[in-house]
Parts: structure tokens; sequence; C-alpha cells
């Protein structure tokens, strides 16, 4: 199957504590069914100090997120939208349901 959410691909969070918010999809786990998405979803871990991070403090990354949660930006409005796939040219592209605009240059 294809995927619908790729990496690169603008996405919007559709439920949770960033529900609304924006961002790009830096990476895929396709067998894990999750998301990582920049500047959303940001946990927060108090680390010691080390060799490697000698002052320690706070460390804050983007975790994981269910795929299910995001859905493709449109092009055209940046309002969240479902993915359709299309047959354009003899190549298999995929197009935004609300607006018709492909997604995939």
């Amino acid at each position: 199957m294809a995927a619908k959410i790729k990496k690169g691909d603008t996405v919007v969070v559709l439920s949770g504590k960033d529900k609304g918010k924006t961002g790009t999809v830096s990476a895929v786990m396709p067998t894990e069914g999750k998301v990582v998405v920049a500047g959303v979803n940001v946990a927060t871990r108090h680390r010691k100090p080390s060799q490697v991070n000698p002052q320690g403090g706070l460390e804050r990354r983007e975790a994981p997120m269910a795929i299910s949660k995001v859905a493709i930006a449109d092009p055209k409005g940046g309002a969240a939208t479902r993915v359709r796939f299309e047959t354009r040219d003899g190549k298999k592209v995929r197009v935004a349901v609300k607006s018709g605009e492909l997604i995939d240059g």
C-alpha cells in the first residue's frame, strides 16, 4: 500500500494538546504507525551532567505521535484534507481531496 503521509509533507494535527498546529514531517515509522512532526509534541527530559553534556539540564525533542492524529495540509488553503491516489500522465500521484491539487510535484 502506498504511503499517504511522507517525510517532508506539511501536516495539521487533528487531536491532542497540539491540535491545530502545523508542521513538517521529519520522520515516518510505518511499522509502528507513528510520525515525528517538527515543533509538535515536544517532550522535555531532565538530563544529568555527563562527559558528553557537562552542563546537563533540560532536553527538548519531538516525540513520535500516532499517524492517525495528523492529516495532510491542503496545498491551497492549509486546512486538513484527505489524500486520494490518481494516475496522471501514467504516474501514480497523491491528490488533495478538498481542492484537487497535486501533493507531490
